[in-house]
């Protein structure tokens, strides 16, 4: 006779173990050093190299990604260097922090990213993205360093920082899925 109960069980378990195998293996630290935090994150995902990438450097559509973005778009180009204005607000808990910013980006294509702030919020932003595929999937290895300008950001940057690379690179790899998915 069968037992409809625990088949049901099993296959929520299979599916459910199926549904975790597709999520993203996110490793953030963060360090201060003197007045910047220094951000070593290494992003694991289940989507190949070309998919990540795409994602990635989806820059105009990049407020449809990431939920703290209220604008992103490319203001000019030069051959592999893209010029970006982003807009936006990032919260944690019951702080918020609006911001904007004009960055250079640097690509080398389908191996590393480097930004750099022209203007914004920060006194100082630089990051370094690469990207390493594994069969299937596409390994991040992201470093950054970031001086706050304001008093608030510098006391309560670590968990604050932690918690937008996590929550960014969580919706950069769950854009991955999306895109992949026919």
């Amino acid at each position: 006779m069968l037992n409809l109960p625990r088949i049901a069980a099993c296959f929520l378990m299979i599916m459910s173990g199926a549904a975790f195998a597709v999520e993203p293996e996110i490793v953030v630290n963060i360090e201060k050093i003197g007045e910047a935090f220094v951000v070593e994150a290494t992003i694991d995902v289940q989507a190949p190299l070309r998919m990540a990438w795409e994602v990635l450097t989806d820059f105009d559509n990049m407020a449809g990604i990431l939920s703290n973005l209220t604008s992103s778009k490319i203001i000019r180009r030069k051959d592999n260097i893209v010029f970006v204005l982003q807009e936006g607000s990032a919260r944690y808990g019951i702080f918020s922090y609006s911001f904007a910013s004009e960055r250079e980006i640097r690509m080398e294509p389908m191996k590393r990213i480097l930004a750099r702030q022209i203007a914004g919020n920060a006194k100082r932003f630089e990051s370094e993205l690469e990207l390493t595929q594994k069969g299937q999937r596409t390994l991040l290895r992201y470093h950054a360093e970031i001086v706050p300008d304001s008093g608030i950001a510098r006391t309560f940057g670590g968990p604050f920082i932690q918690h937008e690379v996590e929550e960014q690179f969580t919706a950069m790899a769950a854009e991955m899925m999306r895109r992949k998915t026919p």
